[in-house]
């Protein structure tokens, strides 16, 4: 599964299913590049689901596509060079805030908390995110980075 509409199904049924936007974001492309990412990893998108714990700041759904992007283009240590990771990242950021006009989560969906508006509201940010992460990575040629390898 690697096609945008795909994974923007699949963050949806992970929604729905009652996962926050950015688990279900974390859980999707798990799924969708075979990150192997385990049960201990995929836990640490929790928090990120409104906008961090409920404060409204940084949209869950662009949060754990940092992950994913870290997943696939961070180092594995500290003697290589973070240039790459950060430079994918800021280029999602921006294309998220260009798609959505921001990136924080009380503009995105000011909707209160757990409601109907606002549960709508998140699952079509978080379905429309995955689906551009997908065509991000597909027109950056961002692949899972092997040890020693450059990974576009």
């Amino acid at each position: 599964m690697d096609s945008e509409t795909d994974v923007r199904q699949l963050a949806g049924q992970h929604f729905r299913d009652g996962y926050n936007c950015a688990e279900a974001v974390l859980r999707s492309f798990n799924t969708a590049l075979g990150l192997g990412l385990g049960d201990d990893a995929l836990r640490l998108a929790a928090g990120f689901g409104g906008g961090i714990g409920h404060s409204g700041c940084v949209c869950g759904a662009l949060a754990a596509s940092i992950m994913v992007l870290g997943a696939l283009a961070g180092r594995r240590s500290n003697e290589e060079s973070r240039d790459e990771a950060y430079l994918v990242s800021a280029g999602f950021h921006e294309r998220f805030s260009g798609n959505f006009g921001g990136t924080c989560c009380r503009a995105l969906n000011p909707h209160p908390f757990e409601t109907k508006e606002h549960l709508r509201g998140c699952l079509k940010i978080t379905g429309r995110t995955a689906e551009l992460l997908m065509e991000y990575i597909k027109e950056n040629g961002i692949a899972v980075k092997a040890p020693g390898a450059v990974h576009r």
